[in-house]
């Protein structure tokens, strides 16, 4: 009975905590511990030495705009990047980019507890490197240690930035959060952007919270394939993810399932071209790189487009940066070429062109 009693009082605590995060977000503490995080590698940038200038008192305009529900977000500026693709980012001011990292560190460790182990875009101590051990580990396990055929139904989602849809999201946001003020500041961020011609859709990428809010809403996705469709060997990294099995069959079943899913519940679609059923003896291109049962090698776009990188410039923090990525997989002759490269025993024209042609 004392047992229960205490449980029944954390959860009190709990649901008073919730109920007051508000306070907690926009607080003078979490508004400056937010600043130093953000302030990480951009001192220099001249947007944020301006901010940086009358800082206290920007800080103090800010805790009130908030503190009295007076704070609107503002608008972006937009620039294209190509990581490999074209995309398009939406930058937000500094003073907009500080609510993001207080909302940010506030609801991140709420959230992250209530998301799936093999969920791995954009959270502490996850990554692709942990996603790409996570495949392995399963290709080893369904495949009865490389002695039985393992199927993989890969897919991807159109889209799914552009496509969010902001009220699904602040109900997804509602059903975890019972405090109105929060509700009120995240509507605020959610509704800051929307995707050109699509009224009420789309999260740009260049907000922290993006990231989390990805999560948030991808998550009820992982919670349909493991609690429904009863998935055990599942990966999902941003908006790719993979299934195992020794079934065909079933993979093939699984696809109008989790269609219907992302339509009815999601507004998010398939993408129809990236639909892929295959054995990991064929070889499953995830993550930069494609698996094999006993090796996985660097997708061959992956492998030019770093040495393209490396014609054009040569540092030792570029070198020792590929050389860790290699280190994940079966690329002893690239790992040598950079290596040498590096240490200058060979020029980068007689070491890369070749390759690259």
């Amino acid at each position: 009975m004392e047992n229960g009693s205490i449980t029944r009082e954390r959860e009190r605590e709990r649901v008073k905590w919730f109920r007051h995060i508000y306070n907690i977000i926009i607080s003078m503490e979490n508004l400056l511990a937010s600043w130093q995080e953000f302030l990480r590698g951009k001192r220099k940038r001249k947007d944020v030495a301006e901010f940086s200038l009358n800082f206290l008192d920007n800080i103090i305009v800010l805790y009130n705009d908030l503190a009295d529900r007076s704070y609107r977000h503002g608008g972006y500026q937009a620039f294209k990047i190509n990581d490999p693709k074209p995309r398009n980012i939406h930058k937000a001011c500094v003073r907009d980019r500080l609510v993001h990292h207080a909302i940010y560190r506030i609801l991140y460790p709420i959230f992250d507890q209530k998301f799936i182990h093999d969920s791995y875009s954009c959270r502490i101590v996850k990554g692709t490197h942990r996603a790409i051990d996570r495949f392995r580990s399963y290709g080893r396990i369904v495949s009865k240690n490389y002695t039985r055929t393992c199927w993989i139904l890969k897919c991807d989602i159109r889209k799914f930035f552009a496509s969010v849809d902001h009220r699904i999201l602040v109900g997804i946001l509602s059903k975890h959060i019972q405090d109105a003020d929060t509700i009120w500041l995240l509507k605020q961020v959610i509704g800051s952007f929307e995707t050109k011609c699509k009224s009420s859709k789309g999260m740009p990428l260049g907000n922290l919270t993006s990231q989390l809010f990805a999560n948030i809403y991808l998550n009820e996705l992982d919670q349909f394939i493991k609690r429904e469709l009863k998935a055990r060997y599942y990966i999902r990294y941003a908006d790719d993810f993979v299934l195992f099995s020794e079934s065909k069959k079933w993979l093939f079943g699984l696809i109008d399932r989790i269609r219907e899913f992302l339509q009815d519940k999601l507004k998010l679609e398939l993408h129809s071209g990236k639909i892929f059923i295959q054995t990991l003896n064929s070889g499953i291109d995830f993550l930069g790189w494609v698996h094999f049962p006993h090796q996985r090698i660097l997708r061959t776009k992956t492998k030019k487009r770093m040495l393209k990188r490396l014609s054009k410039t040569v540092s030792k923090e570029s070198c020792a940066s590929y050389l860790g990525l290699l280190s994940h997989g079966n690329t002893h002759l690239l790992q040598k070429i950079i290596i040498n490269i590096s240490s200058l025993e060979q020029s980068v024209e007689d070491t890369i062109f070749p390759l690259l042609n």
